[in-house]
């Protein structure tokens, strides 16, 4: 086991009704609150009148409108731009991971003279952040428990991974609830996002019985509970374990003392929403069996053999590489079973630029080092994008 430091400083508040305590937290940071939502699902769910009867004492200002992908320009700098403006004192997330991740730049941002871009692509250093306080409505990128988000810029077609210790929230409030109206096509693209936030640490040269058993665990119960769900989407049980799920799975507890993976899918498909602005889940969902299959080879087959005895439940008296093709083969079926689409064209990708993003991600990602689990060359990620097709 390798050293770590491990300090998630978010407080959580879990359940059925505990909004209702949103007034104290945020009373003990400020009063003067930059709102930030995104579509207006919260106003139909009626989470916003919730949310705004709560703050009746509060001084409110808001940002609407952050899309997936979270936008820079014109999101992040809207937000940058209204702190300033107002002296706003805490930043109040209402929303999924996106619009978090988006209050993540606009916390830090709202502290710092120059371009914020220069922070988020780590050119200057992080030095602090207004608070942020959010009430999260969909399971799937754990950006309520992690110091970090992904920012899109779109006239460079970048998608930045910004992660600082400063950017943690300060409290998240997750009632399962709010996630009972969450579209099918949202609900099994966040748990195809938080699946792989786990195979992207499961999949490493060095772990621990701990951390590969709690990643087991875990992708265990969101396979089992999004197919509860999909018939049942207000069952709260499976809703709650799947929330609880995606909200460990990024904030680095199940990977303390691993070797680090370079994250690859997640630098592929940062890409795809980048020059394509699909889906996040997704594009993960497409990309990973197919980096699966690419990266087989004699070094990483002990790890497939694991995953696929102790997740899909493979009989391990198979050759080991039986068991691993058998395993790459469940992980795409269960992902087609939940109603994924499982090709790049059918979310309107053809091979037009495949070259063009593999240089992009070959180039800004880091993932041809040779201390990481499975490097990849630039032809590499080409091969991965065509078999995805």
């Amino acid at each position: 086991m390798k050293n770590f430091e491990y300090h998630t400083p978010t407080k959580l508040i879990f359940g059925q009704g505990v909004v209702e305590k949103l007034p104290d937290i945020l009373g003990s940071v400020g009063k003067k609150i930059l709102l930030t939502y995104g579509g207006g699902s919260i106003k139909k769910n009626g989470l916003y009148d919730k949310v705004k009867g709560l703050l009746i004492d509060f001084e409110i200002f808001e940002l609407p409108g952050i899309e997936p992908n979270p936008k820079y320009n014109p999101s992040v700098l809207d937000g940058v731009r209204l702190c300033k403006e107002n002296n706003i004192e805490v930043i109040l997330a209402v929303g999924g991971g996106s619009v978090l991740d988006c209050s993540k730049a606009i916390a830090a941002g709202a502290l710092y003279d120059g371009e914020p871009w220069d922070l988020i692509t780590h050119k200057v250093p992080t030095n602090g952040a207004l608070p942020i306080v959010d009430i999260i409505t969909m399971a799937a990128t754990g950006s309520e428990y992690d110091g970090g988000g992904v920012i899109s810029r779109t006239e460079t077609n970048d998608k930045v991974g910004y992660m600082d210790s400063h950017l943690y929230p300060l409290c998240s409030f997750i009632d399962p609830t709010y996630t009972f109206s969450v579209p099918k096509k949202q609900t099994i693209a966040g748990v195809a996002d938080a699946i792989n936030h786990i195979l992207e640490q499961y999949f490493v040269a060095e772990s621990s019985i701990l951390t590969d058993g709690m990643c087991e665990a875990c992708i265990r119960s969101l396979m089992e509970n999004v197919r509860i769900v999909i018939d049942k989407p207000d069952d709260y049980q499976a809703r709650a374990e799947i929330f609880a799920d995606a909200t460990l799975a990024c904030n680095g507890i199940f990977s303390i003392g691993n070797s680090y993976s370079g994250w690859p899918m997640h630098g592929i498909e940062h890409a795809l929403s980048a020059y394509y602005d699909i889906t996040h889940g997704e594009g993960l969902a497409i990309i990973t069996p197919r980096w699966m299959k690419h990266i087989l080879n004699e070094k990483t087959l002990p790890r497939f053999v694991k995953y696929g005895v102790n997740v899909f439940g493979i009989d391990e008296n198979l050759s080991s590489i039986e068991i691993a093709e058998k395993t790459i083969e469940a992980q795409y079926m269960f992902f087609e079973e939940i109603g994924i689409p499982m090709h790049l064209k059918d979310v309107g990708i053809d091979d037009s630029r495949i070259e063009e993003m593999a240089h992009h991600v070959a180039v800004n990602e880091g993932l041809d080092t040779e201390y990481l689990f499975a490097p990849l060359t630039e032809q590499d990620i080409v091969e991965i994008l065509k078999d995805s097709l």
